[in-house]
């Protein structure tokens, strides 16, 4: 916005002790700087555009291949500690527990994973959330609650790590 006033404030400014002449030179340098401008900024953006596809094209390529079910287990174990072999006899009472040792042993952890650890702490996820769909029903509301912002907090965690690669991926060298 700035930027199209300047060319008019010129303008005015110069208008009452110069020339028509004068007067389409200023607008004239004016355009050019605009132009120069609107067109560095177009070139950013599709060198963002450029490295964004380029890194969504590889996040695609690595989650295509399938997890390795040993690694699997081995993060479900490291994650969710004592409710990792128990997965699948959750009750409404000890779920919660379940998504808090996820949650704890997910926050020291996310700033030095890789993407691809990040694909086994996410397959841990959506088992556990399986789990949850499956006796949901039989929740306390109180005990959703907890699960719930459980589960914001591991994806907000996820959220920012993959914005932090984003930014990197895109950023101008």
């Amino acid at each position: 916005m700035k930027y199209l006033l300047l060319p008019a404030l010129a303008l005015l400014l110069v208008a009452c002790d110069s020339t028509p002449r004068e007067r389409q030179a200023i607008a004239d340098k004016e355009l050019k700087k605009l132009d120069t401008l609107a067109r560095t900024g177009g070139q950013r953006l599709a060198r963002a555009a450029r490295k964004t596809a380029a890194y969504d094209a590889s996040n695609r390529a690595r989650r295509a291949q399938p997890l390795d079910p040993k690694q699997e287990m081995a993060m479900c174990a490291n994650l969710l500690g004592p409710y990792s072999g128990k997965l699948d006899q959750l009750t409404p009472a000890t779920i919660a527990g379940a998504y808090a040792e996820l949650v704890r042993e997910t926050r020291p952890r996310h700033k030095t994973w890789t993407a691809r650890d990040w694909d086994y702490a996410r397959a841990v996820y959506q088992r556990l959330n399986a789990e949850l769909k499956r006796i949901r029903l039989d929740l306390p509301a109180r005990e959703e609650l907890k699960v719930r912002a459980r589960q914001a907090e591991f994806v907000a965690l996820q959220a920012g790590r993959t914005a932090k690669e984003l930014g990197a991926a895109v950023k101008e060298k």
